[in-house]
């Protein structure tokens, strides 16, 4: 299951009055300070389950979704916050990071 704020969906939907519209993709990116689910335009993919809001295509590899649903996207104002199921990993200490939790 994905879910996407109504303060979310007027956010998106500001970006694409300006730019073409293309699907936006969910996925797991690792990094120095841990994983977290980000976003990227993208071209749906055979294993994607697709979802709709305000004729806005949200792609989710169908591995990853049984794995961190329930998703939701969300604005803050100071950026989109994504939650899910999924537990947060810790990052490394071997960057140079102080903000690590090893």
């Amino acid at each position: 299951m994905l879910k996407v704020t109504e303060k979310a969906q007027e956010q998106i939907a500001q970006f694409f009055k300006e730019n073409e519209v293309k699907p936006i993709r969910l996925f797991l990116n690792s990094g120095c300070g841990g994983s977290q689910i980000a976003l990227a335009l993208d071209d749906k993919q055979p294993e994607d389950e697709t979802f709709e809001f305000a004729g806005i295509q949200f792609l989710v590899n169908k591995d990853f979704l049984s794995q961190a649903q329930p998703i939701e996207i969300d604005f803050t104002g100071q950026g989109f916050k994504v939650s899910s199921s999924l537990q947060s990993a810790c990052g490394c200490s071997g960057c140079g990071s102080s903000d690590h939790c090893c």
